[in-house]
């Protein structure tokens, strides 16, 4: 599984093999993982690849801290993966991070929290870095930086460092981090390589429409869709999707003749 922390959606993404991205900068507020199409979703965000089994985790509660959320199968096991940003002007707090990681499956966390310390290769130790290196000694977690600059300032007089950082919690494999300067960027790309796989769905084909009987195809719709939803939240309006998704899949494969083999003889 390789996942990438970027500040905004590119079409370098598209060019390497990278299974989540993790969207993080100050316009941003989501996480999103797709290499096929980067969705902005918000501030801090996850976008996936087409296949991979996952579904979006809301994330109540953050006072200062931005963040989005989703749950893959990483390795066998359900991991917590969020994209997030932390804005400089804010103070950094402990009930943040909890609210993150005090849920109980795994967690991987990558985005800017301004939050320096030499321990994650930052060139200086913040006050905000003092304390995220505080709670994780704290909360057995575990925290990575990679070697070279995340952050290359197009001001001369501000000197590169590292700001883009990796979280993890119970995770049961490593993270490697590598900097990327493709994109020409004040904000580099971070890749990190999980080294283990993921869930996977191989999307369906796509169907032939001009041999579609869209009656039968209504006819399914009308007898499993809800036309009178009620939506609490953001949980419900997920579940609705995924149903209303599956709901049309499913009527289109009860719509469309079974295609024959290529070796048929009635071909």
């Amino acid at each position: 599984m390789v996942l990438i922390s970027v500040c905004f959606k590119s079409n370098f993404i598209t060019s390497l093999s990278v299974d989540i991205c993790l969207f993080s900068a100050t316009f941003l507020s989501i996480v999103s993982a797709t290499t096929q199409t980067a969705r902005q979703l918000g501030a801090a965000q996850p976008s996936w690849s087409t296949g991979i089994v996952h579904h979006s985790v809301p994330v109540p509660g953050l006072t200062h801290l931005e963040a989005t959320a989703i749950q893959v199968t990483l390795a066998g096991k359900l991991v917590l993966i969020l994209a997030v940003y932390h804005a400089p002007s804010r103070p950094l707090i402990v009930a943040d991070l909890t609210t993150c990681f005090g849920g109980g499956l795994p967690v991987l966390m990558a985005g800017d929290l301004s939050a320096k310390h030499v321990d994650w290769n930052s060139r200086l130790n913040t006050r905000q870095g003092k304390l995220l290196r505080d709670y994780a000694d704290k909360n057995s977690c575990l925290i990575f930086g990679p070697d070279s600059p995340t952050t290359n300032p197009y001001n001369p007089s501000v000197t590169p460092d590292v700001l883009d950082i990796v979280i993890t919690k119970k995770l049961s494999f490593p993270v490697y981090l590598t900097s990327c300067s493709a994109l020409g960027l004040d904000h580099l790309p971070v890749l990190i390589d999980t080294s283990c796989r993921s869930s996977f769905h191989h999307p369906p084909d796509r169907p032939d429409f001009r041999r579609t009987d869209w009656a039968n195809f209504q006819t399914h719709l009308e007898e499993v869709i809800l036309f009178d939803p009620e939506f609490h939240n953001e949980m419900t309006i997920d579940t609705c999707v995924e149903n209303f998704s599956s709901a049309v899949l499913k009527a289109l494969a009860a719509s469309n003749p079974k295609r024959r083999p290529c070796d048929d003889p009635g071909l």
